[in-house]
């Protein structure tokens, strides 16, 4: 199995699990709304695309990636004809297709998949601390510190 069809098959995963967003209008869409983790192009897309994704990119903080696939190759791991762009909406699985990229190329996409791997971890930190917080609420436990009552001095 090569490379890109390991990358190809994330990228089906990470559609079949609800955090992709496929085309122009919903990348744009979740740049704006801050919910997109890491933006993707097909390498043979139009340089309006490019032009497009990075606009996007900047809009959202957002770090984009050319992928070594075509449109059709992307598209039809999307259940489309061809596909130019992508947004994937969870940094876990974003970190994870950067890995792989860098995998396959570690010159080009390595320093992308150590900022997203950072990103993921704390990520996977914010999560755990409210969780916790969650459970703390429901137990009735109290704040670690508390104020000291108010001490009568007569």
């Amino acid at each position: 199995m090569t490379d890109h069809e390991d990358i190809l098959r994330l990228i089906g995963l990470i559609r079949k699990a609800g955090k992709l967003e496929a085309g122009e209008e919903p990348v744009g869409a979740a740049c704006r709304s801050r919910h997109a983790k890491l933006l993707i192009a097909a390498s043979n897309a139009a340089p309006n695309t490019f032009r497009r994704i990075q606009h996007f990119g900047e809009a959202g903080n957002v770090l984009w990636l050319v992928l070594p696939c075509t449109k059709e190759a992307l598209g039809g791991v999307l259940g489309r004809s061809s596909c130019a762009m992508a947004a994937v909406m969870d940094a876990g699985f974003a970190a994870s297709l950067a890995k792989k990229l860098a995998a396959a190329d570690p010159e080009r996409y390595g320093l992308a998949a150590q900022q997203l791997d950072a990103k993921a971890a704390k990520t996977l930190q914010r999560q755990r601390e409210k969780r916790q917080h969650e459970k703390n609420m429901r137990e009735g436990k109290k704040k670690p510190w508390a104020a000291p009552a108010p001490t009568d001095h007569k």
